[in-house]
């Protein structure tokens, strides 16, 4: 991380605030008595935290050392069993607080820790990253010990399973890898199974490749090899814990790994003549949220927006003069590998004409209440081993590019947070390891532009759409440069967005990979976007909660001419739809029956046209581009009566999606709604949800949900949502919902849902002035005495 320069208008902006003492500060959420100064061991000077009307922290401090280890202090202040439980996951320590029934789940989150040199892995990041970290962790420790000696300030999480926080080492933060998004393993293991059970037209069915592109077997490969189990283990070490009482159980996979939306329109498109940069990332909705917000102010470094909040600074938000966001790139770091064992020895393995040995790691997991238990950690040169099948002879690994020094997730971020121009910035964004992110900008010269951030395998000769033989024949050639990948500057239109569509430029040489999410977002935002040169900030966060889904309104369109036959229900189902205008509001009675249709119904069903049952029962959801592509053009799929079949295929799926909504609510389709099947909940992991909220959407919307067929509860979407009004900071809006707090009895652990459902944003104050308005409460961090603390 760059930390520039100081300035002199900077530091008398922080000694200003540094000095404010509102006339009477309320105790902050964690404090117990009268606690408006606490001592903190490390900082070298005084710190002061004001918590605005929102749950905003804005750190001051005199020098950055202080701020980032401040903010440690305050994110486990606000967010400890969060923290908590993001470390003991990450790192394969469960059972040291829960007990034996967690041994496996840390087995398998032990295989994906970072294990290679630690100097590279600092090395990796920006300048200063390190320091940064450390403070942070101090932090961190800082208020875990406070808690330690307050014993009634500790979360109820902690009372009710009956353990206590640990301290951090810097290195948690660099080594735990398995909480980022990735791509591509979960689809290699489908495409093989959708290979062997139905050839091309089974992996045609699967999903839309972009580029248009027909996947090769691998030679050596037999994909039925392939187990549809192989990576059950993977899922076990990738996927957050819920506690039924104090069981864990993994989340099954998730109906979509993750999206966003973010733009920024130059000032040549807005009403100010300032630009805009609006950001909505679509993720798990959790309480409490995954993101947290903070402002961090010091000489030097003055920015504010959200980040991870186990990591020291933010990763979407800005600073005084550039802002930033982010949504999913979809590169491809991952390839299962297929291991031909050795006959007499399968602790060895064939690679380049001669059988070398696997590598094995026995760990003690400590296990609260009983003996320590140990475990086997295979690797192969590739990485870790994560199935055996001794019939067959094979083993099967993964090799990921996350696994690589500079890969922590969201890491980077760091070092990008403090650039002040595109060049700078695209610069910082080019030793961006992981998740791999589309990078947005916008600064207050009026440039805007597009980046994207992933360190990328360079595959020669294969696709990495398949497993691949573990033998020496598919090899990665190291990795493309970030400079080598594509970038968007100024663009004429005035407009740049992305929303985790195909956006790799024609022709280019670098191919990242070739899994996409559809483009519906993208182009319902640019198409609003394009309407108008005079856009406002109450448009952006308008658009942010659009439900218009055109891609509905094409599957609509297909069914103008498809018989109802003699059916009533099939009838009914048909005059609803057709009637249907593609907008999935929550009180809407066609999307109350066109989306359980769609994901319930109709999407299984074309996918059983093509692959088996047991590759089906793994697939998240269909792929609505081949859905639609077959509707419209049925001889294409289904042969030469193929609107015979699609027809048939219609009725019958929309005749049970019609007796399932009407056993749900009630005989009158007028008087059915979208939200009352549909309902997000920010889900704790101890069961105390925020929700149901009634709400709208779809997975193609730009206000976008997922959800699970069946159970219509959504899963995911954008918890977050910011628009940047970008030089007039003060004027900037946010939400974060269910809200700021992890504390369930704070006022700011819920008090953002009602905005985030209702669509409205909250403000993103910036300036002193405007937090000192709209203070909450104040609390000095100073440094401890010496022999205290």
């Amino acid at each position: 991380m760059r930390i520039v320069a100081s300035r002199r208008a900077v530091a008398v902006i922080v000694a200003a605030v540094l000095s404010l003492t509102p006339a009477a500060p309320q105790r902050a959420a964690g404090d117990t008595g009268d606690a408006a100064t606490r001592e903190v061991p490390g900082l070298r000077e005084p710190v002061r935290l004001v918590v605005d009307r929102w749950g905003v922290p804005h750190l001051y401090a005199r020098n950055t050392d202080d701020v980032f280890l401040a903010q440690g202090y305050n994110a486990a202040r606000d967010r400890l069993f969060q923290l908590d439980l993001w470390r003991r996951r990450g790192l394969g320590l469960l059972s040291a607080a829960f007990g034996p029934r967690y041994v496996d789940k840390d087995r398998a989150a032990r295989l994906f820790l970072y294990r290679g040199d630690i100097q590279r892995e600092w090395a990796a990041y920006g300048p200063g990253t390190r320091r940064a970290v450390t403070a942070f962790v101090q932090g961190v420790n800082a208020y875990v010990d406070w808690v330690d000696a307050h014993p009634e300030a500790l979360p109820p999480e902690f009372r009710r399973l009956g353990h206590r926080p640990d301290h951090w080492a810097p290195e948690d933060v660099v080594r735990i890898r398995s909480h980022g998004l990735a791509l591509n393993a979960y689809p290699e293991m489908l495409l093989a199974a959708a290979m062997c059970s139905g050839g091309q037209s089974a992996v045609r069915a699967l999903i839309r490749l972009e580029p248009a592109h027909e996947p090769q077997v691998p030679d050596g490969l037999d994909p039925c090899a392939v187990p549809v189990d192989v990576l059950d283990t993977y899922l076990l070490g990738t996927t957050p814990v819920t506690f039924d009482g104090v069981a864990v159980r993994s989340s099954p996979p998730s109906p979509s790994p993750g999206g966003s939306n973010a733009w920024a329109l130059a000032p040549s498109r807005t009403a100010t003549g300032r630009p805009i940069l609006a950001g909505d990332p679509h993720r798990a909705t959790t309480a409490p949220a995954l993101r947290y917000v903070a402002h961090l102010s010091a000489p030097g470094l003055d920015v504010i927006g959200a980040g991870e909040p186990e990591l020291p600074g933010i990763s979407m938000g800005h600073n005084d003069r550039a802002a930033f966001a982010l949504t999913v790139f979809s590169a491809d770091q991952e390839d299962l590998q297929v291991y031909r064992l050795a006959p007499d020895d399968p602790g060895r393995y064939f690679y380049r004409g001669r059988w070398v040995p696997f590598t094995t790691v026995r760990e003690q997991v400590p296990v609260a209440g009983s003996t320590p238990r140990e475990v086997e950690l295979t690797f192969s040169r590739h990485g870790p081993v994560l199935k055996v099948d001794a019939d067959r002879g094979l083993a099967f690994g993964l090799r990921t590019a996350w696994s690589e020094p500079g890969t922590a997730p969201y890491l980077t971020g760091l070092d990008a947070m403090t650039a002040r121009s595109f060049p700078e910035f695209t610069a910082r964004v080019r030793r961006w390891g992981a998740p791999p992110e589309n990078l947005v900008y916008a600064d207050t010269s009026g440039a805007i532009g597009w980046v994207p951030g992933a360190l990328v395998p360079r595959r020669p000769g294969y696709d990495g759409l398949l497993p691949v033989p573990g033998d020496g024949r598919y090899e990665w050639d190291g990795f493309y440069d970030g400079a080598e990948l594509p970038r968007v500057s100024n663009p004429k239109s005035g407009i740049v967005a992305s929303a985790n569509e195909y956006n790799m430029p024609s022709g280019h040489p670098v191919r990242v990979g070739y899994e996409w999410e559809p483009a519906a977002r993208k182009e319902r935002i640019v198409d609003v976007l394009s309407g108008s040169t005079r856009h406002t900030l109450s448009e952006m966060a308008r658009l942010q909660f659009d439900k218009v889904d055109e891609y509905a309104r094409r599957i609509v369109a297909a069914l103008r001419d498809i018989p109802a036959g003699d059916d009533p229900d099939t009838a009914a189902a048909l005059r609803l739809l057709r009637d249907y205008d593609g907008t999935a509001s929550a009180d809407s009675p066609g999307a109350a029956l066109f989306e359980p249709w769609l994901s319930g119904r109709l999407g299984p069903a074309f996918l059983s046209q093509f692959v088996s049952p047991a590759v089906a029962a793994r697939v998240p959801h269909a792929d609505i581009r081949q859905v639609i592509d077959a509707l419209e053009r049925p001889d294409r799929w289904f042969g030469p009566d193929g609107a015979a079949v699609r027809d048939r295929l219609v009725q019958q799926t929309l005749r049970a999606a019609y007796a399932e909504v009407r056993g749900r609510l009630g005989d009158d389709p007028a008087a059915w709604r979208w939200g009352s099947l549909h309902q997000a909940l920010f889900s704790h992991p101890l069961g105390e949800h925020v929700g149901p909220i009634p709400r709208g959407g779809s997975a193609t919307t730009v206000d976008a949900s997922t959800y699970y067929p069946g159970a219509y509860r959504s899963v995911s979407g954008a918890a977050y949502r910011m628009v940047l009004d970008v030089g007039a900071w003060d004027n900037s809006t946010f939400v974060s919902a269910p809200g700021q707090s992890g504390d369930p009895a704070s006022p700011h652990y819920a008090d953002l849902a009602a905005a985030w459902s209702s669509g409205a944003q909250v403000p993103l104050l910036y300036s002193p002035a405007a937090v000192a308005r709209n203070t909450e409460s104040v609390v000095t961090l100073v440094p401890a005495a010496s022999g205290r603390g």
